[in-house]
């Protein structure tokens, strides 16, 4: 297969659009049209800039028949682990694929719950830990907890608990989930807002909408931003003002935490994360209620964070690797977030090295509801589609 040289920007951020709109505003007819005839020909010349080198690649799939699978990661050993929802770890190794159910304690299945994200603790090789997040409890009072559990390359160890989410919810939605192992070897968590719940994103003893800094055993870190306030819950947050965030990578060339979240009917948002920044929802929004009815009329509000990149409509990511400059197999990517999307249907990369997160639909065979993505160690692209009847595939340079 060949990429297309037609990989073009999809669209300017909604804040750039909005401010050309704004700019335009009070304009007279001739004016009007003159100012639209250059915005074109800027567009035309973002556009022509953003398109990605031609790189020849092909695809091949790596597992197949996937029950709603959720993430994945590859051991060292060419070994791939792919989480589903009902608890099942699918098994890739030498190209046979197997199923292995893990002894989840109060393992949750429903909604959007289930067992979601997996990754490597940073001494993988030495402990072969392997850390899960997944959502725990009963429809009326369920939590997002992370669990961690060995792997001896046939069987996992019973995975012990290291942290639960403080704040139960009775809805099963908006759990997040997202796991990043950051370079001090701490852990972030993402949890989401529990959908009904979204005014406690707001609230620091409350641990939904937040993402959460802890130590890989489950202790809290004694430099998280909040660790001297009087309520122990606000202890492990690391960020606020969230609502559904999926997407969390380190991009290791530029120091930068980089989240995505789910916003409602628009409003999906990217972000740089730095402890203890409120990042704003529900006050600031660029998105409405699922019934058109306005959330908030904010789009930016005193000492909140607004968004990097707005995304609406909404491209619902799900998954988001960072393509760094250590790898190889895809020079044209290097520092870029590649992000995965379940209603746009396609993998985009978002280019981090100019600030203005210009962005190319990549991979135009890879299309559908798209879970995860997965840069390996030599830079070939792992992805992971959604479904019932779900693939992994990777994508490598011819």
């Amino acid at each position: 297969m060949k990429a297309t040289n037609e990989l073009k920007m999809a669209w300017f951020s909604q804040l750039k659009i909005n401010h050309l709109i704004h700019i335009s505003k009070g304009l007279n007819t001739k004016q009007c049209i003159s100012f639209l005839l250059l915005f074109g020909l800027f567009t035309n010349y973002v556009n022509a800039a953003a398109i990605l080198p031609t790189d020849e690649y092909n695809i091949t799939t790596i597992a197949g028949e996937l029950k709603s699978p959720w993430s994945m990661v590859k051991l060292p050993d060419g070994t791939w682990l792919i989480t589903q929802r009902d608890g099942h770890v699918v098994v890739v190794k030498e190209d046979q694929q197997s199923s292995i159910k893990l002894d989840l304690p109060g393992l949750y299945v429903g909604g959007q719950g289930g067992l979601l994200d997996v990754v490597l603790a940073p001494d993988y090789i030495r402990s072969k830990e392997i850390i899960f997040t997944y959502a725990q409890g009963k429809l009326d009072a369920n939590r997002l907890v992370v669990a961690k559990a060995i792997f001896d390359g046939i069987q996992f160890s019973k995975p012990d608990i290291i942290y639960k989410v403080a704040t139960d919810k009775n809805t099963p939605q908006h759990y997040a989930g997202r796991a990043l192992v950051l370079p001090d070897d701490t852990l972030l968590i993402s949890s989401g807002d529990g959908f009904d719940f979204r005014e406690q994103a707001q609230v620091k003893t409350s641990q939904l909408g937040k993402v959460l800094r802890i130590h890989l055993d489950g202790t809290i870190p004694k430099d998280n931003a909040f660790i001297n306030h009087e309520n122990r819950r606000a202890h492990a947050v690391f960020s606020l003002g969230h609502r559904n965030t999926q997407g969390l990578i380190y991009d290791y060339d530029a120091n930068h935490i980089i989240s995505h979240e789910h916003g409602p009917a628009g409003g999906d948002e990217l972000n740089y994360l730095t402890a203890g920044t409120n990042y704003g929802w529900p006050v600031i929004t660029y998105g409405k209620d699922y019934s058109q009815a306005r959330i908030s009329p904010f789009q930016d509000y005193p000492g909140m964070k607004k968004p990097l990149v707005d995304w609406t409509p909404s491209i619902a990511p799900s998954g988001m690797a960072y393509y760094g400059s250590k790898h190889s197999a895809f020079p044209s990517l290097h520092k870029h977030a590649l992000i995965t999307t379940l209603v746009d249907k396609k993998l985009y990369a978002v280019d981090l090295t100019t600030g203005q997160f210009e962005q190319s639909a990549v991979f135009p065979e890879v299309s559908g509801r798209l879970r995860d993505v997965y840069i390996t160690p030599q830079g070939n692209i792992a992805i992971l589609t959604d479904g019932k009847s779900a693939k992994l595939l990777l994508i490598k340079p011819e």
